[in-house]
Order: C-alpha cells, then sequence, then structure tokens
C-alpha cells in the first residue's frame, strides 16, 4: 500500500492510500486521481504501483510531468517523497506496510480537499448497507493508455480542423465527408510522426481515428469480421464478442464515455429514434439489419452499454443449416412441405437460440408469386421474395406520442391483402391478433416466441392473449391457439454454444382442457466429448403427421421413411 500526499500552494496537503496497480491521474472524471485545476490534461499521467517500488509515466499531457523538476518522457521509477510535479500540484509517495496504520472506519479511502479527489478501490460500506461498486475493469497497461491519450489528442485536432457535425448537418455526402476527415487525419499525423512513439503504426492509428470520428470506432473490424456473432460493449473499456457461441473479451477499447454516445448517436439518428436521460434505452438496427440495443445512464452503472446481434452477411439456406449442425436433410424437407402447405408455424426457443436465422431460412420456402407482409419492431428478416411488404413498429416520440405497435400493425396488415403474414417475434397482445388471422384464412403465417419447450409455447401465447385486454375464459383461449397453430419448431443453444433444432412438433388439437402435442422429431443429447463438445443425434420419433395425407392431393411428395426411428441399438 502507498499513501499518496497532494500539496497544493495556499491549501493544506491531502493524503490517501493508493493499492497496487496502475491509476490514472488527470483532471478528467474518470481518473482514479483528479486534480481539477488549469494546466492539468484530462488524462495526464500514470501512477504505476508495484509492492514497494513505484514509477509514473507522462500521458503526452499538454504541460508535461515533471520528476525532481526534470520533464519525464517515459516510464520513471520515483522513490519515497520524491516530487512529482503535475500543473499546480505536486504529489509524493511513501510505502506503508499493510500491517501499518488502520483502515478508515468505512472501509474507503477518499479524501477531498481543494477539488481533488482520490478514490482507490475498497471494500463495500457494509455499515450504511451501500451497494458495492461494479468491479472495476482490469487497469490498462502503460502502453494503451499512452495509445488512447494520442488518439484523444489527434481526434481533437481533426474536430477542431474538420468541423464533423456542421458538415453533416449541412448534408455533405459520406463519400466526401470521409474524403475530408482522411485528407486531415493524414496531414496532422504527417506533422507529429516524428514525435509518435515507436510501437505506435500511424496508418493503424489513423484508421482508428477515423473510425471514431465518422463510423462506430472500435465496432467497425467487428463487424466486418465473419466469425463474431454478437458484440457487447460494457462502457468504454470493456467490449466482449461471441465466436463459435462462446464469450471473448476482446482487447478493444474506445476512447471514452463520449465516444461511445457518439457511437450511439450515429446508430440510432438515422432511424429517427434518440437516447438521452428521458429515454436511456433504445432498439434500433444497423444498415445490414443487424439488431441494436443501446442503454446509457442512468440505468447503466458501468457507462453507456451497446449489444450487437450481427446477421449473416449473406442469406442462409437450409443447406447452410444442415453444416452447421442445426437440423438434419429430412427435418429441413418436412418444413418445406409444411410451409408449402401453408401450414402455421411458430418457431420458438430461447434468446440466442438462433430463431430469427431459421424463421430467415424457411422464409426461402415461400412461394415467389405470393403477397408477403412481415411485421417487426426492427427489421430484420431478408427475404427474397418480389412481392413483399416491410413493416416496422415506430416507438413514441419525445412527447410520448405517435407509437405504432406491432399490434397495430398486425391488425393494419389484414386489410393489406396478405396471402402471408410473418411476424418477427410475439411478445404481448399482438399473440390474439395473429392467431384470429390464422384462423380467419392467412394460413401459412410464421412467427417467432420466446419459450423453454414447445410445451411453454402453449402456455406462453395463452398468456400474451390475456395481455391483450381481452377477459377471455382459458378454454377459448386454448381452441383459438389448438385451431391456429400446426406446427412449433423448437430450437435451442446448447452448452458448447452450438444451435439445434431439439424438437417439431405437430399440435393434434384439444383433449379436454389440455392442448396435445405430438413430437415428430427431436435431438437426443448423449454426451460431450473431451473438448466440451454436445455428442447427439436428431431421431424420428415415428409418429407420422396428421395432414400427411394431405400432400398427393396439393401435388408434393414426402418419403413417409423420414418418420421412422431408428432402429434399436
Amino acid at each position: 500500500m502507498h499513501v499518496l500526499t497532494i500539496f497544493r500552494e495556499g491549501a493544506a496537503p491531502t493524503r490517501a492510500e493508493l493499492p497496487d496497480g496502475v491509476h490514472v491521474v488527470g483532471s478528467g472524471e474518470r481518473c482514479r486521481v483528479r486534480l481539477p485545476a488549469p494546466g492539468v490534461s484530462e488524462r495526464h499521467a500514470l501512477l504505476m504501483l508495484s509492492g514497494d517500488k513505484a514509477s509514473v509515466e507522462d500521458m503526452g499531457s499538454d504541460a508535461g510531468t515533471l520528476v525532481n523538476a526534470v520533464p519525464v518522457a517515459k516510464r520513471t521509477p520515483v522513490t519515497a517523497s520524491t516530487p512529482i510535479t503535475v500543473g499546480p500540484y505536486t504529489l509524493t509517495l511513501a510505502f506503508v506496510p499493510a500491517s501499518a496504520g488502520e483502515p478508515p472506519a468505512d472501509g474507503r479511502t477518499v479524501e477531498r480537499s481543494n477539488g481533488q479527489t482520490v478514490e482507490p478501490s475498497g471494500p463495500c460500506d457494509r455499515a450504511t448497507e451501500r451497494p458495492c461498486d461494479p468491479p472495476p475493469a482490469a487497469a490498462p497497461s502503460p502502453a494503451d493508455e499512452r495509445r488512447r491519450s494520442v488518439k484523444r489528442q489527434i481526434h481533437q485536432e481533426l474536430v477542431s480542423r474538420l468541423d464533423i457535425k456542421r458538415l453533416s448537418a449541412a448534408r455533405v455526402r459520406p463519400e466526401e465527408l470521409r474524403r475530408r476527415a482522411v485528407e486531415q487525419v493524414e496531414a496532422i499525423l504527417a506533422e507529429i510522426r516524428d514525435r509518435l512513439p515507436g510501437d505506435m503504426d500511424p496508418a493503424a492509428l489513423g484508421r482508428e481515428i477515423l473510425d471514431e470520428a465518422l463510423g462506430l470506432g472500435p465496432l467497425e473490424e467487428l463487424l466486418a469480421d465473419d466469425s463474431v456473432s454478437e458484440i457487447m460493449v460494457n462502457g468504454p473499456d470493456r467490449i466482449f464478442v461471441e465466436r463459435r457461441g462462446k464469450l471473448e473479451l476482446t482487447g478493444r477499447t474506445f476512447m471514452d464515455e463520449a465516444a461511445v454516445m457518439a457511437a450511439i448517436e450515429r446508430i440510432v439518428s438515422p432511424l429517427g429514434r434518440r437516447v438521452d436521460e428521458s429515454q436511456p434505452y433504445v432498439d434500433a438496427r444497423l444498415a445490414d439489419g443487424s439488431r441494436v440495443n443501446c442503454v446509457i445512464h442512468p440505468l447503466s452503472l458501468v457507462g453507456p452499454c451497446i449489444t450487437i446481434r450481427k446477421f449473416a452477411r449473406r442469406q442462409l439456406f437450409d443447406r447452410d443449416l444442415i453444416g452447421f449442425g442445426t437440423l438434419t436433410q429430412p427435418m429441413a424437407d418436412f418444413l418445406r412441405v409444411c410451409v408449402l402447405l401453408r401450414k402455421n408455424i411458430v418457431v420458438s426457443g430461447g434468446t440466442g437460440s438462433g430463431k430469427t436465422t431459421l424463421l430467415n431460412v424457411l422464409s426461402n420456402y415461400l412461394p415467389h408469386d405470393e403477397r408477403i407482409l412481415t411485421i417487426e419492431d426492427a427489421a430484420e428478416l431478408r427475404l427474397a421474395q418480389p412481392h413483399l411488404v416491410r413493416l416496422e413498429a415506430r416507438p413514441p416520440n419525445i412527447e410520448g406520442r405517435g407509437a405504432v405497435t406491432i399490434r397495430d400493425l398486425v391488425r393494419n396488415a389484414l386489410r393489406m391483402r396478405p396471402d402471408r403474414i410473418i411476424v418477427g417475434e410475439c411478445r404481448g397482445g399482438e399473440a390474439l391478433d395473429m392467431l384470429q388471422a390464422m384462423n380467419t384464412g392467412h394460413d401459412g403465417s410464421l412467427t417467432t416466441v420466446h419459450a423453454n419447450s414447445p410445451r411453454d409455447v402453449i402456455s406462453r401465447l395463452e398468456t400474451m392473449v390475456l395481455m391483450s385486454g381481452l377477459e377471455l375464459p382459458s378454454r377459448a383461449i386454448r381452441e383459438q391457439i389448438a385451431s391456429a397453430v400446426d406446427l412449433i419448431v423448437h430450437e435451442s443453444r446448447l452448452s458448447d454454444g452450438s444451435r439445434k433444432v431439439t424438437c417439431i412438433s405437430e399440435v393434434m388439437g384439444m383433449e379436454g382442457q389440455q392442448i396435445t402435442l405430438q413430437d415428430l422429431f427431436v435431438f437426443r443429447q448423449t454426451g460431450l466429448d473431451a473438448k466440451g463438445r454436445v455428442l447427439g443425434r436428431f431421431e424420428a420419433t415415428g409418429a407420422i403427421p396428421s395432414f400427411y395425407g394431405e400432400l398427393a392431393s396439393r401435388g408434393l411428395s414426402l418419403d413417409i421413411a423420414v418418420f421412422s426411428p431408428p432402429p434399436a441399438p
């Protein structure tokens, strides 16, 4: 443990204990040692503490950092009582063994005087039952902090030379705006090339600055990486991705919270949506259809958060899912026949199980001579049929008016002469309107529902119908469901991150007060291999769908052998 003493002319010195680690000194709100005064840069210097050793490094500050009155340009060791000058402040460090002294009564070391703040991490304040602070992000290395500081200074210079907001408001074409920005960044880098640290590649630095100034910053490369299926930003310092169903922490960071907010603004503004303290969360989409959710302060305690659910750059087909091991060829053949037979299909599964991807694949089977309407919260579905109408819900405006819900769109769709209605997801009262549409001549409709099993789909639909505000008896609701839904296709994300269609069930009708289901295909897990991958096999249960006899009359064919169960071992 080190004791930091802060001196300033005309003020009493302040002291605080600092644990081992890397601590940022500066005038910024996120600095561990905050010294708000003229001459102190937002991120001025780094204090690196380890055991009884300490060192300091300047972060490219305007006024510089002095050790023993000598400016330092690289990591410099300091000993006890060595004066460190940061603007009008003088700092000294002294090592104190852990057994020496007693910690403050509240378990934290926080001293404030004349504006400066020192807030090292510490245990929670149990006496007042204050909630624990979230665990701090891993301390960035000095090289990362130095790179971030250089990027911030170049970015500030770019903003001063090129008024990007004014040019955007003047509706300058994106190509022209980027051309001007590239010219200015290249000019700035040429001016400071000789002063850049040797480990910094000017070309890579320029790309990163342009991405943050005009695009989504460090997310740009992740969006271009086809192996990444999901991106999660937890504040400016932590960016996670999902690859092959597993989460990974990337080494990428934003410059600060303002850079994250700028990225959020670039996502939501083109869609006419907003995010601020009065509306601190928003659902949106990128130009390629990727789904985006953003949450900011005061709801998020770790800084602005962005979650991006990416979709494949190219349209996926059943052969792709077969290659991924999501389902088998006989199962795909059966689902194709069900779509052509105009069976109403509900795709179910948990969050991230691949419901929307599977819905996209099923939509490939739709005939090209039918009028198709898609209804979504954020337009994600990609259909190639020529007679397609895409409808998207709208959130309320700043006055809380003008909202258009999924239910409103489902009702309106019935007046648009659709052959097929596809609802991206049923999650509320629109379930009743969807069931009524399925029961009144709009056969062949498709939708998705969050559920844990085919049986759970029935209870979920029943609950959502009750959310419509109509007090219908349970039997009447179940009769509507049994009459409307023909097939439930359930998909799951397994422990190894793989997605599989674990069950295809037919809705058989009512028996007494209950809806009966008949499983046609299932996935049986048998174990895990040495690498933790799920082992198992897809099987037909031996049950034959009740509508199999309709195939011949519709000019379709499907080998009845696909429903044969595997031979007993």
